[in-house]
């Protein structure tokens, strides 16, 4: 079945590079034109749709992926066996990083793994596909195709639709449950109902998906522009409600992601501490199915103690917060304190100017300065040291107050 142009547009810079042009050569061979052997798929086709950049390029053939790698070793390409056994190989192009996959079926799904085969058939390939945006086909010349003529339509209408029967997708790969979500979250203005209704029904399925699926896509919803939409879709509909703990605050949640946008922070860490609402214990109980990296937890840890400070609504008590956390962490306590009305709308610029420009002071005594008055080493030194330090940070940070 040959492919039919849906759609024109102009291409784009990157689609005109010489990168571009010496891959889809060296694969396109000597076949007709109007029998594509390489096309773009996936994001970067929905991204160039959208006039959203692009920043991976996924590229389909038919053909087999070890006839991919000899065709671009020959043309001096680097070729990386990725996942050569599905069909997919990585090929760099100077500076450009091409994904190269082979036209696949699938032959068993079992809701984490597929066995696979590979096929001629664009159809076949994007009947395997999770959504309609996601079968959308793109050639360097703007030509666009869509194989099953509905992906070009429900992107068109911001709907995020699965290919097919939406159970039956989600058997495959449980995953797609909250895929769904998160590509709703991106790029929906609406829920498909037909979906919302399949990921209900399959939601407990996702406590069979690894920690590592589970988190990177919930990281991704939680770092969309308005994940507080999204998260009460979900909750309604029993995906993920463990995570709806007793003291979950949608507005307060909703209103810290706003403070976030408005001055242009986007801590990933703190917008899931807030949605924890602050609290550790609810952070535990999301570790069952998502892994914190270390870092975040540190930061958590870090936000929780900057609030414990006064009100960051002078300039005495931010330099003292930056001092002690430093400047992401305190810009992230200023957006809580916001929305807690610990701080007016009025002084948040002039507090985040303090984070960001203030020269951070180094204490000015040491051990050793201590030593030379004859205080030994140890608890009393310490307990000395912690002292002067706040005696210098209470006199306004000032050279000299600490010898005092």
């Amino acid at each position: 079945m040959s492919l039919e142009i849906k759609r024109h547009i102009v291409a784009q810079d990157w689609m005109r590079s010489p990168q571009v042009e010496k891959l889809f050569t060296a694969l396109q061979g000597r076949v007709s034109e109007d029998e594509p052997q390489a096309l773009f798929v996936g994001g970067c086709v929905r991204n160039v749709l959208l006039a959203e950049d692009v920043e991976d390029y996924d590229v389909a053939t038919p053909l087999a992926p070890e006839h991919v790698a000899e065709i671009l070793e020959r043309e001096g390409a680097k070729v990386i066996p990725t996942g050569i056994d599905h069909g997919t190989v990585t090929a760099v192009i100077d500076d450009m990083v091409f994904e190269i996959t082979t036209l696949r079926k699938d032959e068993e799904t079992d809701g984490r793994h597929a066995v696979v085969s590979f096929t001629e058939s664009w159809v076949e390939d994007a009947e395997r596909r999770d959504f309609t945006i996601n079968t959308l086909l793109l050639d360097p010349s703007g030509n666009v195709y869509d194989p099953l003529n509905q992906g070009l339509e429900d992107l068109d209408a911001g709907l995020v639709r699965f290919v097919g029967n939406p159970a039956a997708r989600i058997e495959e790969d449980h995953l797609r449950i909250l895929r769904f979500f998160r590509f709703s979250a991106i790029y929906g203005r609406e829920f498909d109902e037909n979906g919302l209704k399949a990921c209900q029904r399959a939601a407990s399925s996702i406590e069979k998906l690894s920690k590592e699926r589970i988190t990177q896509e919930f990281f991704k919803i939680i770092a969309s522009d308005k994940p507080y939409d999204v998260l009460d879709v979900m909750f309604t509909h029993d995906v993920l409600s463990s995570f709806r703990f007793p003291d979950y605050d949608p507005e307060f949640f909703k209103h810290f992601c706003t403070f976030q946008s408005r001055y242009g922070l986007s801590a990933l860490s703190s917008r899931l501490f807030v949605f924890a609402n602050l609290n550790m214990i609810n952070v535990k109980t999301m570790e069952r199915f998502i892994l914190f990296p270390k870092v975040f937890l540190k930061d958590m840890q870090a936000v929780q103690g900057a609030l414990t400070l006064s009100d960051l609504s002078n300039e005495q008590a931010v330099k003292e917060c930056v001092y002690r956390y430093g400047r992401s962490i305190s810009a992230q306590a200023l957006m809580i304190e916001l929305v807690q009305d610990r701080v007016m709308n009025g002084y948040a610029p002039t507090a985040l100017g303090i984070i960001q420009e203030w020269d951070i002071p180094d204490f000015p005594v040491s051990g050793n300065d201590l030593k030379e008055q004859g205080i030994p080493e140890g608890p009393e030194m310490g307990k000395e040291l912690k002292r002067l330090e706040q005696e210098w940070i209470d006199g306004g940070f000032l050279p000299h107050s600490g010898n005092s």
